[in-house]
Order: structure tokens, then C-alpha cells, then sequence
């Protein structure tokens, strides 16, 4: 999707050329005016790939691409656009980002306009809106209006029966790459303003005692607005709470922000401007929460008001501080990497060198061995081996030279290999990183022989961490498989990002600092719903924050014991407090609904089901069980009067009235629960938005043999009327065939019979 995406706007811009902006107007200058077609595909996917909020006219007819308010009378264009182009619409005015941080979560409010510049102002056209929701972001809501219309979202349950049809046919909207949402608004006028609203939540990164925040904010160069005397403003909101009473201290930031308001744990900071052209760099911010030593505390809040649960809420929290006299655990390490023939090529490359960097992070005294699998599994040692420059560079060794990816996918015997050969560990913490990009039908066998295992064990037991590629995988697994094993989980959505996520991943999961954490008191009160059920270990790379809900007396303090790399005994009191402004169902949200939906996976308990559903609408974050919908709303804005031909046409014809729909179903903007059919048929991650860009790329080719030079676009787009040597005759047959057959075949059979390549 995210290839197709990328190809679909490059052939977009190239497209808008036909635009005529006046004298001496000419829009910025983009890649796609100078890309050679020989070009990687992967280079037009990073190029196009939307990195801010971004708004594109869907074409489909290229005779409807035009200035709304300067017409250039261009020749009638034959044929059409499929996929339909993606024109990026220019943006306008004002826009604004509101942004609140609490603990590591983050609330954005994005609000801007965009303006149908390159439709005819008698036509229509849909605009696709693409929204890239950051660090494991989600989409909470959506205000859209076009003239006469609004449409707002709201999250239903994807078991309402008056919408379950038309998300079995498709629905409107996608995600691509894990972190942009797109969706469609039908039919928008050609020189019409859309104004856009959006909400998201997203991560914010840790390390050392810092946090860091980046928010999608790069626009491209080819969304300022053509002309000298369009203003252009960007306002920026941000609001910073520790959640902890500690004070923030400002350590680096993208944009002039002014401080506006100064508290004990809390920060305000404004950016305002007018700018000469739109940002081209995201909104990054970092602080720290100043602590040098480890520290933690509870806080407890009463049920929202109707609230599907109405016991009391609680979330109780521990940060590392940046105190680096506390020394991370000893490891013992087993990488366990699916080299099924799904991960042939990039995924397989990309997980090898993540594992190859992660090992040089070890240090001396560690140890590590890899087992990699497919049906069959193959072990780089039978014994740990000690991680020594001589030992890892064997390992490289037999990466490179030993595997190759294919076969199909077991899961469990590599697992089980792994948890032998870490058996008698005692004097430091056994961690497996499992990393796949399939699912396989044993999963909730394979979550219940791993829980049985660990039950029986001793002190310090088995850690598991888990990396899941793409979304064939069964992401629900691996969380619940990491929840069992007091690990982490991670997903990298496509082949490039393997490499970052495995070592982010391990750097996280293998600098442990406090270990086998409990807390004393909690089995008194009268109910209890902890979330994860096993509490993690405390690492470096992260804040721990368990959160849930209970009845009865909660203890203050909390006693909260552990154990320390040394063996020692760590012992400290949690204070809990009430608090009213904290935004629990924002900060515990998005992790309470994830930890449940994989319980319900592993339970099959409808019932769970029935609660992550409801927990999803109450507080907004999207889940697997509820669906997002826009609904319509018309306005009082009258249609101007005009006396155009074209009106009086479209008023005789009644094929020409539009009927929108009162509510647009869009997909579900969750990656489901895998994928078996395409796991036993070895499809790569990504693969199935390979198949129309490249039937483009096929016609767009034999277009450009027919005439000698580079074309816009697939099914004769616009070439037709650009091409100086092209002879009248071979037009009108080139015309007649494109506008009759849409295929590869046709184009190349008339190539054959006009003889003009």
C-alpha cells in the first residue's frame, strides 16, 4: 500500500504540470519533475511517503485536472487514471498543533486547510486525507468540512450488524506501515476549501531520564500555495506534565518555543509565526524529569462519569532515573529468527543486521547463542557461548554464510530448543528475542506450554521479548507471549525498519535493572484487575507503569520490593495520592486496551471482548472489536449562483446528481489477529501493495516506448496531448483503445500497429 501510495502521488504531481497558475507563477519544484523512470521504487516510496498531515485530490479523469480559477483550455484528455493519481492539495492559512504530554503519552489536536487547486471549478473530485500518527500512535477522532458538508468520527462496535456489510466490501480508509491512517471525503468542488481536524495519540521515547517527542510536521515543498502574497501562519501549543510532581527541565526543541507557563512538574510553551514556506521538519521537543536516583509513586482517581467499570482506578508508576551506578543484570541471550521464505530479501537482511548490532552491545561476561528456523531449526552453538569479539564474529560468520531464508514457519520447536539451552541458568537473566513475521495455527498452545513452564520455575526466570514484521504476523501473540514472559514487544512494519526496532527492542528489554517486582498489599483489597498481570522487570530503556482497577482500601504507602543485579533485596514505598487533572483514560488507554485484546485472543472470552469494545468508545482509542465512522452533517452554505453550461447540463442529467453517504465506514484501524493463509504461502510482508504500482510502472513504460520520452502516467494519462511526436493518426487509435481496454495488452498492441516508438 504504502509503494502504491507513493507511486500514485508521484504520478500525481507530474500530472498537475498541466495546472496553469498566470504569468510568472510557477509552483515549487519537485522531485517528480526531474525523477528518472528508472528510479528505485523504494526511493519514490521515502520521497512521497507523507510526513505531516496531508490532503490529496483522487483522479481518476485527467481531463478534470485544472486551474479552478485560471483555465488553460488544454486538449481533451482519452482514457483514465488507475489506480486514480493523488494530486497534493496545497495548503492555507493557518495551522495548529495543540499537544499535551503526560508520562510518556502524548495528545496532538492538528488543525489546517486545503485548497481543490488543480480541479476544474465545475467538477468534482474525492480527497483522500492521510494522517501520520508518530510513535505507536493512534487515531482518536476526525473533523472534516467542505462546503455544505461536516463530517465528525465516532468509534461503534464492529459487531453493529447496520455496518458489518459494508466493511466485508471494503470500507473506506487504510493504514499503511503501521503509521498512516488515510480516508476518503466524496466528492469535493474543484477551488473548495477542506478544513481539517484531527486528534492523535502517540509515544513519547525514553532514555537516560529523557524524554523525547517527535510529531509529524515535514511538509513537502509542493503544498505551499503558488503566489507572493499568501499568507502563511504556524501555531504551536505545547503542554508538558511529569504526572509525577517532579520538576521538568527543557533540554532540546525544533521550533522558537516561547515559555508561557511555569509549575511544579508542569510547563507551557507557544510557537507562533508567520513563515515564508510550511515547516520542513518535524516538531520534535525532549525534557527530562529530574531524579538521579530511582523513584516511583501511585496515583488513584475515581471512575469517569459513566463509566462501564465503576470500581476506582489506579496506576502506579517507577522511572529509572539517570543513575549510572546501578548496574544492568547479566544476560544470557538466545535470538530466535524466523528465516521462512516469506523473509527472503529485505526482512531477512534487515532482521540480521539488528542481530548482528545487538550482539556488539553485550558486554564480555554475557553470553548468547542464535537458533534460526523455518520448519526445520539450525543452532549456531549447542552451548552459550561467551559474547567475545572472536565469538561474535563467528556468529556473523555463519549468518551470512550458513542460512538462507525458506521453508514455512514453526514456531514452537526453536522455542522450546531455546528454553532447554537456558535451563540451568542461575547467576543471571535468560532472555529470548523471538522475531517473525508469520503466524502459525499452535499460538495459544505455544502462550500455554510457556506459562505452564514458567510457574514451575524459581526466582529469577525466563524473559521473553518479542519483534513481530509486518501485520501477516499475529501481533496479538507476541504481545500476549511477552506478557507471559515479563518482556517487551515490538512491531517494525516493513523491511527497513527491522534493523532500529530489533536493537531499540533489545536495548530496552536487555538493560534490566530491577528484577522479579512485587507489590505487597494489593491481595487485600476486595477486587483486583492489575494490567499486565505480570508485573515487568524496571530497565534503563524504560519507565514501568502498571495500571488497573480495584475496590476497597487501597494501602498507602505501597511497599514495592525487587531484585538487584548484586542479588540484593530492593525494598521502596510507593506514595499514593488522589489526583482529578491527570488523563487517565489517555496515559493507560491505548496500553490497558492492547494488553486486554490479547487476554481475549488467548481466553476466546466474548465477554472480554464485550469490555475492550466498550473501553474503546469510552475513552476513544481505536481497538479490534469497534470501528471508526464519519458521519455527515449538511450546512446552511448555499451553492453560489452561477449560469455555466456545465450546470445546466448537470441539472438535465439526473446520472450527474451526487448521493453522498450519510455515514462513511472506514476500516478497521487495527492489523487484526495474522495471517495464516499468507504465513503457509510465504508472501513477504508488504507484497500485496507490490501488484498495481507495478502494473502502472508496465503501462507507464510501454507508453513512454511509444513516444520516445517519459510520460505522466499510466492508461495514455496525459500524453496523449504532451507528446510532440506522435502522428494524428496513432493518437486517435492510441485514443479509441485506451478508452475502450484498460490493460497492459492493449497498449502494447497498439504500440506494435502504429509503429511510432
Amino acid at each position: 500500500m504504502a509503494r502504491e501510495f507513493a507511486t500514485c502521488v508521484e504520478y500525481g504531481l507530474n500530472l498537475s504540470k498541466r495546472i496553469y497558475y498566470g504569468k510568472e507563477m510557477t509552483p515549487a519544484a519537485t522531485a517528480a519533475m526531474t525523477r528518472s523512470m528508472s528510479a528505485k521504487s523504494s526511493d519514490v516510496a521515502e520521497s512521497y511517503f507523507p510526513t505531516a498531515v496531508m490532503a490529496y485530490a483522487v483522479v481518476s479523469e485527467p481531463e478534470l485536472v485544472e486551474n479552478p480559477d485560471v483555465p488553460s483550455y488544454q486538449p481533451y484528455v482519452h482514457g483514465r487514471c488507475e489506480p486514480p493519481a493523488l494530486i497534493p492539495l496545497h495548503m492555507l492559512g493557518v495551522v495548529t498543533m495543540e499537544i499535551d504530554c503526560c508520562f510518556d503519552h502524548a495528545n496532538v489536536c492538528f488543525s489546517g486547510a486545503w485548497r481543490v487547486h488543480c480541479i476544474k471549478g465545475n467538477s468534482k473530485c474525492d480527497v483522500r486525507i492521510a494522517v501520520p500518527i508518530g510513535e505507536q500512535g493512534s487515531l482518536l477522532g476526525v473533523e472534516v468540512d467542505v462546503p455544505r458538508r461536516s463530517y465528525h468520527s465516532q468509534l461503534i462496535e464492529a459487531e453493529d450488524a447496520n455496518y458489518k456489510e459494508k466493511v466485508s466490501k471494503g470500507g473506506n480508509g487504510r493504514l499503511m506501515r503501521g503509521s498512516v491512517y488515510t480516508f476518503k471525503i466524496p466528492q469535493v468542488e474543484g477551488g473548495a476549501t477542506v478544513s481539517i481536524k484531527v486528534i492523535w495519540s502517540q509515544k513519547l521515547l525514553y532514555h537516560e531520564g529523557q524524554f523525547s517527542l517527535n510529531v509529524p510536521f515535514s511538509f513537502p515543498a509542493f503544498v505551499n500555495p503558488v503566489g507572493k502574497k499568501i499568507s502563511k501562519r504556524e501555531k504551536i501549543l505545547l503542554n508538558v506534565s511529569s504526572g509525577v510532581g517532579k520538576e521538568i527541565l527543557c533540554k532540546s526543541t525544533s521550533h522558537a518555543l516561547k515559555e508561557i507557563r511555569r509549575e511544579v512538574g508542569k510547563m507551557g510553551f507557544l510557537y507562533d509565526a508567520e513563515v515564508l514556506t510550511w515547516s520542513s521538519a518535524d516538531f520534535s521537543f525532549s525534557y527530562n524529569v529530574c531524579s538521579k536516583d530511582l523513584f516511583g509513586g501511585v496515583l488513584l482517581q475515581s471512575p469517569l462519569l459513566r463509566d462501564i467499570d465503576d470500581r476506582q482506578m489506579f496506576c502506579f508508576y517507577l522511572f529509572p532515573g539517570n543513575n549510572q551506578s546501578m548496574k544492568a543484570f547479566r544476560k544470557e541471550v538466545i535470538f530466535i529468527i524466523d528465516i521462512s521464505g516469506s523473509m527472503k530479501g529485505g526482512p531477512f537482511e534487515s532482521a540480521k543486521n539488528g542481530l548482528l548490532s545487538s550482539l556488539q552491545k553485550l558486554n564480555p561476561e554475557d553470553s548468547f547463542s542464535i537458533i534460526a528456523f523455518n520448519m526445520e531449526t539450525y543452532l549456531f552453538s549447542s552451548v552459550m557461548e561467551l559474547a567475545t569479539e572472536k565469538a561474535i564474529i563467528e556468529a556473523t560468520r555463519w549468518l551470512n554464510d550458513t542460512l538462507t531464508a525458506g521453508g514455512g514457519t514453526n514456531i514452537l520447536v526453536p522455542l522450546k530448543q531455546a528454553i532447554r539451552l537456558l535451563a540451568e541458568t542461575t547467576n543471571s537473566i535468560p532472555v529470548i528475542f523471538l522475531i517473525t513475521d508469520g503466524a502459525v495455527e499452535d499460538e495459544r498452545d505455544i502462550c500455554n506450554f510457556v506459562k505452564g513452564y514458567l510457574t514451575s520455575r524459581g526466582s529469577i526466570s525466563l524473559r521473553i521479548s518479542t519483534l513481530g514484521i509486518g501485520t501477516y504476523c499475529n501481533h496479538h501473540f507476541l504481545r500476549m507471549l511477552a506478557q507471559i514472559g515479563r518482556g517487551h514487544f515490538d512491531t517494525a512494519y516493513d523491511a527497513d525498519s527491522v534493523d532500529f526496532r530489533l536493537q531499540k527492542l533489545f536495548t530496552t528489554a536487555s538493560s534490566i535493572i530491577l528484577a522479579d517486582i512485587t507489590v505487597d498489599a494489593l491481595e487485600h483489597l476486595d477486587s483486583l484487575e492489575l494490567l499486565p498481570f505480570c508485573i515487568p522487570d524496571l530497565s534503563r530503556g524504560s519507565p514501568l507503569i502498571v495500571s488497573g482497577r480495584y475496590s476497597g482500601n487501597f494501602p498507602d504507602p505501597v511497599k514495592l520490593s525487587g531484585t538487584l543485579a548484586d542479588k540484593r533485596k530492593f525494598t521502596i514505598d510507593l506514595k499514593a495520592q488522589k489526583t482529578k487533572d491527570l488523563p487517565f483514560d489517555r496515559v493507560v488507554g491505548r496500553r490497558q486496551i492492547d494488553l486486554l485484546t490479547a487476554n481475549a485472543w488467548l481466553s476466546g472470552s466474548k465477554e472480554l471482548e464485550q469490555k475492550v469494545a466498550k473501553m474503546s468508545i469510552q475513552t476513544g482509542f481505536p481497538s479490534e472489536y469497534t470501528l471508526m465512522v464519519l458521519h455527515q452533517t449538511l450546512t446552511d452554505e448555499k451553492a453560489p449562483e452561477t449560469i455555466l453550461i456545465q450546470d445546466v447540463f448537470n441539472k438535465m442529467n439526473p446520472l450527474k446528481k451526487m448521493d453522498f453517504p450519510k455515514t462513511i465506514v472506514l476500516r478497521n484501524l487495527c492489523v487484526g489477529f495474522g495471517n495464516l493463509t499468507a504465513t503457509a504461502e510465504n508472501i513477504p510482508p508488504g507484497t500485496e501493495e507490490t501488484k498495481s504500482s507495478e502494473a502502472t510502472g508496465m503501462l507507464v513504460k510501454a507508453a513512454s516506448n511509444c513516444c520516445g520520452r517519459v510520460v505522466d502516467r499510466c492508461c495514455c494519462m496525459c500524453f496523449i496531448q504532451t507528446c510532440s511526436y506522435m502522428n494524428n493518426q496513432c493518437s486517435i487509435v492510441l485514443s479509441q483503445l485506451c478508452a475502450a481496454l484498460a490493460c497492459v495488452e492493449c497498449i502494447n498492441c497498439c504500440i506494435e500497429l502504429c509503429e511510432c516508438g
